[in-house]
């Protein structure tokens, strides 16, 4: 009997046989960045070593673990280092009917009656693949996750790839339960379904050595299945609104005052603002008419600092973003998701893309175009301007030399620039040089932190802001003239604050503070997730970086006060860090209601689309969010929004929310046809 179940235990694994090794090759844009090893050992024990690196970061993985007959962890250990370089040291094991885990960020115990896999806090792909072996398994190919939850998957696709050794049938598994959107994994087709690969869009690419080749094929295959899912989304969440539409009795946002007027009756048609007025006005033959119920009305929220992707963008549009700045990503992605949003097929914001340039060195991130030379550079940003593009983000790669003449050729064009400080250089000298705009509160306080010899490109940019932010004094005349630099030029700073909350506040196991007012209303999965932080925060750094995350939001409201223009982004969770990013502005000091005009008219002012959207004034174009409350005075109601409006056409928050597995934040208003 222990023989028959080490058998199945093989099985289960995903291994022809004991002693095999299994060769993987980690690719960003189509190129080697790191590796996976699998092997197992004659008594069915499985070690994985993973490690890749992209942008200077990425994770390295020590993993080992015993299957269990049913093709569950018995024993599961992972040590290593995570992307940003936190210290992880995870296990679980599973005994006579308990299970017993602990990380970093958790520990527990719990007794276990049926079949129920354990969910590791930072796996492998191996482990991604156990997860969904087990799962494909059980019936209804759904089983118990630890330690919560459950795990669903389906076999959504099937393809044959061959290499120069023959061919391999290959299956898709869709994974839910993991977080907020599927989790994807490839398996050989038959026999044991061993891990074949697991494909992130635009991101890691994790493929059986000798099949590089098949990656991008992998990639288009795994894309449709996710756009299938994704339309599903949006049908969830849209709604069809003959028009005219009437918005009655609510209350304006007036960016002017900054503050929200009188009740008002709000007019649509044909996807633009046609009307304001008075609250009670006689109607004119409107066909819909949406209730307000007295809420407060506001511009569509603009989230200038993203990387887009459908299940985000779903998420955005949920978050009442209806405009979203991407800074960076896979063009010909981009180019696709774009395309779907504005066909209607897919639910999102409409997407103004920046030009993303990096420079060619061994820390690159691999996005956009990877630059040699100058002259590539000034290629790369023809091609964005030729294709409507209106801003640039240069990357920490860029040498330093190359920033004043790319910028000028991006002026020529007609072009904005933006971007990450380049290594060994400071933001003070790339403003002089020609960057319109600052990305990230850290890349800004480089300039006062940083050393001749400071490398950027690597972690440091995150830990030395960390380590030395605190000690800086405020009134220092460096800290004047540079605020007064950035005033004089108009320099705009997209501070990303959310971002850099957990980095230099969270310790493992607490949730994150970005996230932590929204945490009870999602998954738990995701929940679990949000209470881990991949930056080593710990009893030695911990009041030293808290003492800089302190000053750097004073900096923030410091730069408001001397009138340096702000943009509201994220580079986070889609629609919910945009809400804490608002009220880390309001933390610094700005006034709610200036915090709700930086996400609306400065967004616009700064995507050129000032004439169109960002205010409520006939004309404009009807991207307008149906708000709880008032959140020009109490910024934490910028969350409870009950209705979206992205040029005239409607959308449930909370359709999508629960189509995503997360709890509602308001009701939807009543909606009414002509004549009912």
């Amino acid at each position: 009997m222990r023989h028959l179940a080490l058998l199945g235990a093989l099985a289960l694994a995903g291994v022809a046989q004991a002693g095999t090794t299994y060769e993987y090759t980690v690719l960003h844009s189509g190129r080697p960045s790191g590796a996976q090893t699998t092997v197992i050992g004659g008594d069915g024990t499985v070690r994985v070593s993973y490690s890749h690196r992209d942008n200077g970061r990425g994770p390295d993985l020590e993993e080992t673990f015993t299957p269990a007959a049913d093709g569950t962890f018995h024993r599961y250990r992972l040590r290593g280092r995570s992307t940003f370089g936190a210290l992880l040291d995870e296990r679980f094991d599973l005994g006579r009917g308990r299970a017993r885990w602990q990380s970093a960020s958790e520990r527990g115990t719990l007794r276990v009656a049926g079949p129920a896999i354990y969910v590791p806090v930072n796996g492998s792909p191996e482990a991604r693949a156990m997860l969904a072996r087990a799962a494909l398994a059980a019936p209804g190919k759904t089983i118990a996750a630890l330690p919560g939850g459950e795990l669903r998957a389906e076999r959504v696709r099937e393809l044959r790839v061959a290499d120069a050794g023959g061919a391999r049938d290959v299956a898709l598994v869709m994974i839910t339960g993991l977080g907020l959107e599927p989790a994807w994994v490839w398996l050989e087709a038959a026999g044991t379904q061993r891990l074949f690969a697991r494909i992130s869009a635009g991101g890691a690419h994790v493929i059986a050595r000798g099949f590089e080749q098949h990656s991008p094929e992998l990639e288009r295959v795994q894309g449709e299945a996710e756009t299938a899912q994704l339309r599903r989304i949006g049908s969830a969440g849209r709604q069809s609104l003959p028009g005219p539409v009437l918005i009655r009795n609510v209350r304006p946002f007036d960016t002017a005052t900054a503050a929200l007027a009188p009740p008002s009756d709000v007019y649509l048609h044909l996807g633009r603002i046609a009307a304001v007025y008075p609250a009670g006005s006689p109607a004119q033959q409107a066909a819909t008419v949406i209730e307000g119920g007295g809420r407060a009305l506001l511009p569509g929220l603009f989230d200038m600092h993203t990387h887009e992707d459908g299940w985000n963008a779903a998420l955005q549009l949920a978050g009442g973003v209806t405009t979203s700045r991407d800074m960076g990503n896979d063009n010909p992605l981009l180019e696709r998701l774009m395309a779907g949003i504005e066909a209607g097929e897919l639910a999102g914001p409409r997407i103004v893309p920046a030009g993303y340039i990096e420079g060619e060195s061994p820390f690159s991130s691999r996005g956009g175009f990877v630059v040699g030379s100058v002259e590539q550079a000034r290629d790369a940003v023809d091609w964005y301007a030729q294709r409507g593009y209106r801003q640039i983000k240069l990357y920490n790669s860029i040498r330093p030399e190359w920033v004043a003449p790319i910028a000028a050729h991006a002026h020529a064009r007609g072009l904005r620039v933006s971007g990450h400080v380049p290594a060994f250089s400071r933001s003070e000298r790339v403003v002089r040089e020609g960057y319109d705009e600052l990305q990230h509160i850290n890349q800004v306080m480089l300039n006062f932190v940083s050393d001749a010899d400071t490398d950027s490109r690597t972690l440091a940019r995150f830990t030395l802001v960390g380590e030395r932010t605190g000690a800086l004094d405020l009134d220092s005349q460096p800290v004047r003239d540079y605020i007064a630099l950035l005033a004089s030029r108009g320099t705009v700073v997209d501070a990303t604050l959310n971002t850099f909350e957990a980095m230099y506040n969270q310790r493992q196991g607490e949730m994150d503070p970005a996230l932590a007012a929204v945490a009870d209303h999602v998954p738990f999965a995701t929940q679990r997730d949000w209470r881990s932080n991949s930056m080593e925060v710990n009893d030695g750094n911990i009041a030293a970086y808290r003492a800089s995350w302190a000053k750097m939001v004073a900096f923030v409201g410091r730069l408001h006060a001397a009138g340096v223009p702000l943009v509201a982004g994220t580079d986070n969770t889609a629609g919910f860090a945009l809400h804490r990013e608002l009220e880390l502005y309001v933390q610094a000091g700005i006034p709610p209601g200036e915090a709700i005009r930086i996400a609306t008219l400065n967004g616009a002012r700064y995507t050129g689309l000032e004439g169109e959207t960002g205010r409520i004034a006939p004309g404009l174009r009807a991207d307008l969010i149906l708000v709880d409350g008032d959140p020009a005075r109490n910024i934490s109601d910028i969350r409870r929004i009950a209705y979206v409006l992205k040029g005239g056409e409607g959308y449930s928050p909370a359709a999508i929310y629960e189509a995503l597995g997360v709890r509602r934040f308001a009701d939807p208003p009543r909606i009414t046809a002509a004549g009912n």
